[in-house]
């Protein structure tokens, strides 16, 4: 993934990418850590994601790192690295009654996940599933109970999180965890 940034007189130039999003994956990359650099070899192409071209959402900051704002669609190449996260792993549950929608954020390691479960202290475990991107939803109606969630990263490792949400939890409140994802 080495390629010439005309920027910066021919120089590789790299820009990590946390966070990145790569469309066409129903946000199953969300997450996910990158290395990426403008492609200066390759055109356009007829635009937008124009498949296979992998198309990354970028905040403007690391965006101007390897490009100029008016340069509008822009080639890159790119690889995934590990993730480096500061803190736990971060549950944000949104949703109504029966209904759970838990962001799962700030994973290290591979930075995706795989598969998710919750468990309530009354409740059996319940498999989540993918709502898009980050967002695991159930319907297992589990307010009013101290959560243990169960994640697997894209490679492989799982973490149990027990009880990392309290009993007297509400709609719309976030939890850290002092766990975090190492590959």
């Amino acid at each position: 993934m080495y390629v010439r940034n005309t920027n910066r007189r021919g120089l590789r130039v790299w820009q990590p990418v946390r966070d990145g999003v790569r469309h066409g994956d129903n946000g199953a990359s969300c997450g996910q850590c990158f290395q990426i650099a403008c492609d200066a070899q390759t055109d356009n192409n007829g635009g937008w994601c124009n498949p296979p071209r992998v198309h990354f959402d970028m905040a403007e900051p690391a965006w101007l790192q390897i490009g100029v704002y008016q340069g509008g669609i822009i080639p890159v190449l790119y690889q995934r690295v590990m993730c480096s996260k500061q803190g736990g792993v971060r549950f944000t549950i949104t949703g109504f009654n029966y209904y759970e929608l838990v962001l799962i954020s700030n994973v290290g390691g591979s930075g995706s996940v795989a598969s998710a479960w919750v468990q309530g202290t009354s409740t059996n475990r319940v498999p989540m599933s993918r709502n898009w991107g980050a967002n695991w939803q159930s319907l297992a109606g589990i307010a009013g109970q101290a959560l243990t969630f169960g994640v697997t990263t894209t490679g492989g490792q799982t973490i149990v999180f027990q009880n990392v949400v309290p009993v007297n939890w509400v709609f719309g409140m976030s939890f850290m965890s002092n766990l975090q994802f190492t590959y």
